[in-house]
């Protein structure tokens, strides 16, 4: 079993470790500030269709893996093996929906070349869900629905945390569990959702001058192996 448990904390670790003050709190985002504008980001979560779509079509994903340090289209084209004139259009349609950004214009003669590079290593396309899944707590359906949601809140969340040139305070915690039996699988269950309930109650302040609501998912499911079933689609309950 994979238990997987998402939620966020506001407690930085490195700066209770070192007894760090304010200030340092402060460099900490300005530094943070400028690093998110140079640094190519791990991870973009695409939450519109046509976005995705664009993102789809053919090939572009290999441009976009190829992109992941600067280049031209004409070092790209070498590098492939692919006319340039080909590449330029799918670079231009790329950079348009926000895959790819400007690094630097230079002359090539009488031509300008422009170099680019992939905003994000890796693409997600958020799930599309509505809202009439029924809250079932043990329920496959409901637990995508679930997650489905937090992957769009997290688009939301890193977009504004950009904008406010912060780091987005979140905890993830992963393993996987060997049940001896559903008997010790039931049990774990209900011990699990007891402690959670025990610090959500501890620690949940209503009343609390600026504190900040959390959201805590947490999601017990059968480890696999996703070449198994990757080439299926599934019907869940």
């Amino acid at each position: 079993m994979v238990l997987l448990v998402c939620g966020a904390v506001s407690i930085r670790m490195d700066s209770v470790a070192s007894g760090s003050t304010d200030k340092k709190i402060c460099l900490d985002r300005k530094m943070f500030r400028c690093l998110n504008r140079c640094m190519l980001a791990t991870l973009q979560i695409v939450q519109s269709p046509e976005k995705a779509g664009v993102l789809l079509q053919p090939g572009r994903l290999r441009l976009l893996e190829q992109l992941t340090e600067p280049d031209s289209a004409a070092g790209l084209a070498r590098r492939l093996g692919v006319p340039r004139q080909k590449l330029n259009y799918h670079l231009r349609e790329l950079e348009r929906e926000g895959f790819l950004e400007l690094i630097e214009e230079r002359r090539k003669g009488n031509c300008m070349e422009r170099v680019v590079r992939a905003v994000a290593r890796e693409f997600l396309i958020a799930p599309q869900t509505g809202d009439r899944v029924t809250a079932d707590r043990f329920s496959a359906a409901y637990l995508a629905s679930t997650a489905a949601r937090m992957i769009r809140e997290l688009a939301s969340l890193c977009i504004r945390a950009r904008r406010a040139g912060k780091r987005l305070a979140t905890l993830t915690l992963e393993t996987e569990i060997r049940f001896a039996s559903a008997a010790s699988r039931a049990a774990f269950a209900k011990e699990m959702t007891a402690s959670i309930a025990h610090l959500a109650a501890k620690y949940h302040n209503e009343r609390a001058e600026g504190g900040r609501r959390f959201r805590l998912l947490s999601a017990v499911y059968p480890a696999v192996r996703l070449e198994e079933s990757a080439s299926e689609s599934a019907n869940l309950e």
